[in-house]
């Protein structure tokens, strides 16, 4: 085999290795038979059962609101923490919040779940709020999380900015909200964008942290796919898979066609 090819051939590979199994997902997805295995023709009869299953549709509803307002909160908290942490200095009790900002980026799903699980029953005994658990604490829960990345990313946006902007409009009599809002948030606003996208995704794809701290009507879309598929996966999954990768592939190619019309020639 000569040099040449030996790489081509070897990332060739790698992409078939990754993605041959979601290609033969969405084929799958068209096929008449109610086994996934066996093909019986080309069919588009499990894209009509799945936008009529209320589970899945109640389900999708409730993980795209929780994942909105989470994202939000993560965003406006996330970008509070990173502000304080890199215009204040030193100040007492920066270690202890440096660690609560960023433990979970390093502490276990299970652990997280777990304890936010045993802080809201806490709550509800002493306090009485929480009552129960439903969309509110999977919120907190999923904001809690999302905060950490939203906070990195915010922090090193920070670190990077040009600082003489601010110290400028301090010079012509803007005060510290003036300048926060007129020119350290626009300067950042792409970093908060990235760190929502960011935050508003992984709230989505949660399934450990929501299982632990969610009730009944609020199960959201990944917990109603990992029951369903626990018995085998259904054709109706598939469907529902087809139609996510389709979104996210229209969401880049969106993303790469503004980006190609942006990049000077």
């Amino acid at each position: 085999m000569k040099r040449g090819w030996t790489l081509p051939i070897l990332a060739w590979l790698g992409f078939a290795f990754l993605y041959a199994p979601i290609l033969s997902l969405v084929v799958f997805s068209f096929n008449a038979s109610e086994l996934v295995t066996v093909w019986a023709g080309f069919s588009t009869r499990w894209y009509g059962e799945l936008l009529t299953d209320e589970q899945i549709l109640g389900a999708a509803w409730v993980s795209l609101r929780v994942a909105f307002y989470s994202a939000t909160l993560a965003t406006i908290l996330g970008t509070l923490g990173a502000f304080v942490l890199t215009r204040f200095g030193g100040f007492r009790g920066r270690l202890l919040l440096t660690g609560m900002i960023t433990a979970p980026l390093v502490m276990p799903e299970v652990l997280t779940g777990l304890s936010l699980l045993l802080l809201f029953v806490s709550m509800d005994l002493t306090l009485g709020w929480p009552d129960g658990r439903g969309m509110t604490t999977v919120v907190i829960a999923h904001t809690t999380f999302c905060l950490a990345f939203v906070a990195v990313i915010a922090q090193s946006r920070l670190r990077n900015m040009d600082e003489s902007l601010e110290e400028a409009a301090r010079d012509l009599g803007a005060g510290p909200v003036r300048v926060f809002f007129d020119i350290t948030l626009p300067v950042i606003s792409p970093a908060l964008v990235a760190g929502w996208l960011l935050a508003f995704t992984l709230s989505l794809d949660d399934l450990v942290i929501a299982s632990f701290v969610t009730g009944p009507g609020a199960s959201t879309l990944p917990m109603v796919v990992f029951s369903k598929v626990r018995l085998g996966v259904s054709p109706d999954v598939n469907a529902l898979a087809t139609i996510i990768i389709a979104v996210v592939a229209l969401a880049l190619g969106f993303a790469g066609w503004l980006w190609y019309r942006r990049t000077p020639r």
